[in-house]
């Protein structure tokens, strides 16, 4: 919901030439390599991107793509020995409901992996624990001219609570196992604003940490200003998954073992974001996420290689190889 996903208009670059990408012309958009140097890993290969004005879309119709490839490729091939095959598809995984009404117990799986990850190798079994804190703060609009000691600008209290929280656990300030208190959204006017965060970190214990720093930001304010009126709602909406795959963590060998054995090198790092795999690990069946090869998800500078994707495929058939035997 971030950016604009309607009448996308991919094109495939073939063969990139690790220059800048005009993406385009008209509005003079560019993906250039110093913004984006990871674009030099695939020269040669073939590019899906986007002509500047939405985004791909690559997350996740491309986990779609891969999936329904390897099943083509099964049916295509009957010869191929494996087990039972159970394939899900859920919807507004983006918002954090897409397992919302996912049937576990009639899925029937004993584990699954989500097809939802970024570049070649990636494999993850961790992501953050996440909550949303939505403030309403109610202020008092009085005539500019005869406000001295009676006007309570809501605006103002608003930015005094962001203040409150450290500026370097804001998400562009962290990386890795780092979490963050991301201001969503801002409106208001003197007598009513709204602000919305959302709450990251890995670290049950500094996840914790951080919604008790909000709560306490919210009760200091309504004391300092007691004429005005701060409503905090606070929710958490997924937690970190390691706690239910370290205990099943054969399963994460078993993708490991199937991307070296097609060639890929495994990149094991924690998911800075969150993924449905979470939601089901949590609700019985553990889920490991695996890559689909894409960047920059969720904007106009989204892209994905034609050959990520296929490795991606393998990576899917090799898993199914392996269980059969």
């Amino acid at each position: 919901p971030s950016f604009n996903g309607t009448d996308v208009k991919p094109r495939i670059i073939e063969k990139y030439n690790g220059e800048d990408i005009v993406l385009n012309q008209e509005l003079d958009i560019k993906m250039t390599t110093k913004d984006f140097p990871e674009l030099k890993k695939y020269v040669d290969q073939d590019l899906i991107v986007t002509d500047g004005t939405t985004l791909l879309g690559a997350d996740d119709k491309a986990g779609i793509v891969e999936i329904m490839t390897a099943l083509k490729y099964l049916k295509e091939n009957p010869q191929i020995e494996h087990g039972e095959i159970k394939i899900g598809v859920t919807p507004d995984e983006e918002i954090g409901r897409g397992a919302n009404l996912f049937d576990v117990e009639k899925f029937g799986a004993k584990f699954a992996y989500t097809i939802d990850g970024g570049e070649v190798g990636e494999l993850e079994y961790e992501n953050f624990n996440a909550a949303s804190a939505n403030i309403v703060i109610k202020g008092r609009d009085i005539h500019p001219g005869a406000s001295k000691n009676k006007m309570i600008n809501s605006m103002l209290l608003a930015m005094e609570l962001n203040s409150l929280l450290p500026v370097n656990e804001r998400p562009e300030y962290t990386e890795g196992y780092e979490g963050f208190f991301l201001l969503t959204d801002f409106n208001g006017s003197v007598e009513t604003t709204e602000i919305s965060y959302i709450i990251r970190d890995h670290s049950k214990e500094k996840f914790l940490q951080k919604k008790d720093l909000i709560t306490e930001a919210v009760k200091y304010l309504q004391v300092k200003y007691p004429d005005a009126q701060l409503i905090l709602t606070l929710n958490d909406s997924y937690y970190n998954m390691r706690e239910m795959i370290e205990p099943v963590y054969h399963i994460v060998d078993l993708a490991k073992e199937a991307m070296l054995e097609v060639g890929v090198t495994p990149i094991i790092k924690p998911i800075r974001g969150g993924t449905d795999g979470a939601r089901l690990s949590f609700k019985g069946l553990p889920c490991p996420n695996v890559f689909t090869g894409g960047h920059n998800f969720h904007g106009k500078f989204e892209f994905i290689p034609i050959q990520s994707m296929q490795k991606s495929v393998e990576v899917i058939l090799k898993i199914v190889e392996i269980l059969s035997k």
